[in-house]
C-alpha cells in the first residue's frame, strides 16, 4: 500500500460501494494497513473479502511492474480487525483516530493532506 497507485486502486475500492453495501463515515489507506469505519448492510466479511480479493489480484499481477515486492501469492492477512462503536462519543474518536493516523505516523503535517483518507478535502462528507 506504499505505492501510490495501489493505495488509489484501494481507496477506489472502498468508495465502490459506499451507499450501496454499506455507508462510509472515516478511512484511512497507510503504507502496510487501512483503517476503515462503516456501518453495513452486509454481511462485513464478504465487504472486507471484496476489498481483499480485487486489491490483491491487482496487487499480484502488478507486483513484478510495479516493484511492490509482495512475497508469495497474497497480499493481504487472512484475519482482519473489527469493534463496534458504542456511542457518539466512541464514534467521534473513532473518526478522528482514523483520519489523524497518518499525523501521528509522521507521514504529513496535517490530516488533510493525506491523499487516501476521509480527512482529504477531495472527500465529501
Amino acid at each position: 500500500l506504499r505505492q501510490p497507485a495501489l493505495a488509489s486502486l484501494m481507496q477506489e475500492s472502498l468508495l465502490k460501494w459506499n451507499g450501496d453495501r454499506y455507508r462510509l463515515f472515516a478511512w484511512c489507506v497507510m503504507p502496510n494497513y487501512v483503517h476503515v469505519m462503516l456501518e453495513t448492510t452486509t454481511s462485513l466479511s464478504k465487504i472486507v473479502q471484496s476489498w481483499k480479493s480485487f486489491t490483491g489480484r491487482w496487487a499480484l499481477e502488478q507486483n513484478t511492474e510495479l516493484g511492490l515486492g509482495i512475497p508469495g501469492n497474497a497480499l493481504w492477512m487472512r484475519e482482519y480487525w473489527d469493534r463496534f462503536i458504542r456511542d457518539t462519543d466512541h464514534f467521534d474518536k473513532a473518526r478522528v483516530y482514523i483520519e489523524q493516523n497518518p499525523v501521528a505516523a509522521g507521514l504529513c503535517q496535517r490530516a488533510s493532506d493525506w491523499p487516501w483518507s476521509s480527512a482529504s478535502p477531495l472527500w465529501e462528507r
